[in-house]
């Protein structure tokens, strides 16, 4: 074979070997790991083979340990501290050494064990634990303290404490699902150190009181247990004030600044301040308590600043169109930068609401705008109507007609001029037209002369009197409607219009034709939205209706059929209470 052929085969072998022992379930290598050292620790042999089998317990640790998936290349960076404390644990027969790789091993298996969700494979992880916690306490830590084990605990240990690595052997195993993200280092961690706390402070009461090992393993699990009860009760003490849990969570959060107060002036300054980029000036501005922090810049889409002084460390985060550059002296800690991102979003969902909300306002700025301007064309458009009216009844007259055409134009010229004047008046005080009154008594003569060429019929409900009527509403109205009933004429001359008035119990206008009604999805979005019509329709009435609405009437169609069309225009019960005209 050649030197190639054959350099491709190992490679194919070892990536055979690879996938089988990737394929192993961990708990196997865990027992096996144990029995490995058990060989390696209790066992008399020559040193040579309690060398060999720590190796070999090292080994299948690394094809065990949930710190590094299996799959993964160890950088060379990692590989130098993997051989040293293979090394360590191999070359120094040190009782010491073995008792701080046995507190390393429990952290793991512990925290391993409380990411489990099966029994079975939590009843195997806590057997490991007990018994790396039966080798430390029966055999290694007697052995630092030179003190002789019984022969009873030595057979019990070495013959007994191998059954608990068996049984993780045998039992029911599961396949690596998860990685090694989900180990909780902080519970594995705080083990370790308990277990090296019981170590230490067993050889503190051999070494100080000259007491036995038994004696003193018990009096320092006393201590622990009462240490850990009283620890239990300041962390969550249930007695009306905070313990050590809340204060920590709190410090973890802040970092040493009053979160909750400055969320609080956050949320205060985005009610106060309207534009966005002076929102974000002032919030960074209040960012001076952080001492962890230097400086930093902020950029948007309408402008950038800077607060504080550059540093030699920057961090960039970017939310919702707001670019922020924090400055600090040092590296910022996991739990800083942590911290520092959530400030960041904060601050760049309370910037984007703002963006929004200055959105909104010029929008309805705009929108208000249109309306203006939508209800101004038609105004201009109906006493355009009103003139050609005027201008064909001068077409169609006579000499003898001279008289009667003088006393119309006498009446019609001047309330056209003063239409036109109160529709370039609305371009400067608006609101103050949409609310001007006018007597119902003045309103209906004026109606009436307006369209007494077009033969249409005026009645009304009891009396008119001097009730006030919001002039501006009730003009609009009235020449939308009657000027979208006049213009079926031209298709059906024969057509029919009426105009009713009632003053009581609710003020109300109605419009009648007898033409063709306005077709069904005409009608149905004829008040809530601009809608194209051969009539001309939609956007007029659109208008009225939303000026009725701000006035406190309502615009409708009550019926809608063929030679029976008829619009009202209706007070509400919630309409303020009018005025009298003076």
């Amino acid at each position: 074979m050649t030197e190639p052929g054959a350099r491709h085969a190992r490679r194919a072998g070892l990536a055979t070997l690879s996938a089988r022992l990737a394929g192993v379930a961990p708990g196997r290598w865990l027992a096996l790991m144990l029995l490995a050292l058990h060989v390696a620790v209790v066992t008399d042999a020559e040193l040579t083979i309690t060398r060999a089998f720590l190796l070999a317990h090292y080994g299948l640790f690394l094809l065990w340990q949930p710190l590094v998936r299996s799959e993964a290349r160890i950088e060379p960076r990692l590989a130098l501290p993997v051989f040293a404390m293979a090394a360590l644990l191999v070359v120094v027969q040190s009782a010491w050494v073995m008792a701080l790789w046995l507190a390393i091993l429990a952290g793991l298996v512990g925290a391993v064990a409380a990411s489990q969700t099966a029994r079975s494979q939590r009843l195997a992880y806590l057997l490991a634990l007990a018994y790396l916690l039966g080798l430390l306490l029966a055999w290694v830590l007697p052995q630092t303290l030179a003190g002789a084990l019984p022969a009873e605990v030595r057979a019990a240990v070495r013959y007994g404490l191998p059954l608990l690595p068996l049984a993780v052997l045998f039992l029911p195993a599961a396949r690596r699902v998860a990685a090694s993200s989900t180990l909780d280092f902080v519970y594995g961690l705080m083990l370790s150190l308990l277990v090296i706390v019981l170590a230490l402070g067993v050889f503190a009461v051999v070494a100080v009181a000259q007491a036995s090992y038994a004696w003193a393993l018990v009096q320092t699990l006393l201590g622990m247990a009462v240490l850990l009860l009283a620890l239990a009760w300041l962390w969550n003490p249930r007695a009306g004030f905070a313990g050590l849990g809340q204060m920590t969570s709190r410090y973890l959060l802040s970092v040493g600044l009053p979160f909750e107060s400055w969320a609080q002036r956050l949320a205060t300054l985005a009610e106060r301040e309207r534009d966005p980029e002076s929102f974000v000036r002032d919030a960074l501005a209040d960012l001076h308590e952080l001492d962890w922090i230097r400086g930093g810049e902020w950029r948007a889409a309408r402008g950038a600043g800077r607060f504080g002084e550059p540093a030699a460390h920057r961090v960039d985060h970017s939310f919702h169109g707001l670019a922020l550059y924090w400055y600090s002296a040092r590296p910022l800690t996991p739990a800083l930068a942590l911290h520092v991102r959530l400030l960041s979003q904060l601050l760049g969902y309370f910037y984007a609401a703002k963006v929004r909300e200055q959105t909104l306002r010029e929008q309805a700025y705009s929108q208000a705008i249109h309306d203006t301007g939508a209800r101004l064309t038609h105004d201009v458009k109906n006493i355009l109507q009103s003139m050609k009216t005027l201008l064909a009844a001068a077409d169609v007259s006579t000499p003898e007609d001279s008289e009667r055409l003088l006393a119309l134009m006498k009446r019609q010229l001047p309330q056209l001029a003063a239409r036109l004047s109160q529709t370039v008046d609305k371009l400067k005080q608006p609101a103050e037209m949409d609310v001007a009154q006018v007597s119902a008594q003045t309103w209906w003569a004026n109606l009436k002369t307006r369209y007494e060429h077009d033969r249409v019929d005026f009645t009304t409900d009891g009396v008119i009197d001097d009730t006030p009527l919001p002039q501006d509403l009730f003009d609009s109205v009235a020449d939308n409607l009657l000027t979208n009933a006049l213009r079926k004429r031209q298709a059906e001359p024969d057509v029919r219009v009426a105009v009713r008035l009632s003053l009581g119990p609710l003020v109300s206008l109605e419009v009648s034709d007898s033409g063709a009604p306005a077709p069904e999805h005409v009608a149905r979005n004829l008040f809530l939205s601009p809608v194209a019509s051969d009539f001309g329709l939609g956007v007029g009435l659109y208008q009225a209706a939303r000026q009725a609405a701000k006035t406190g009437f309502r615009l409708e169609l009550p019926e809608n059929r063929a030679g029976h069309v008829t619009f009202r225009l209706q007070a509400t019960d919630s309409r303020p209470q009018d005025t009298p005209v003076p």
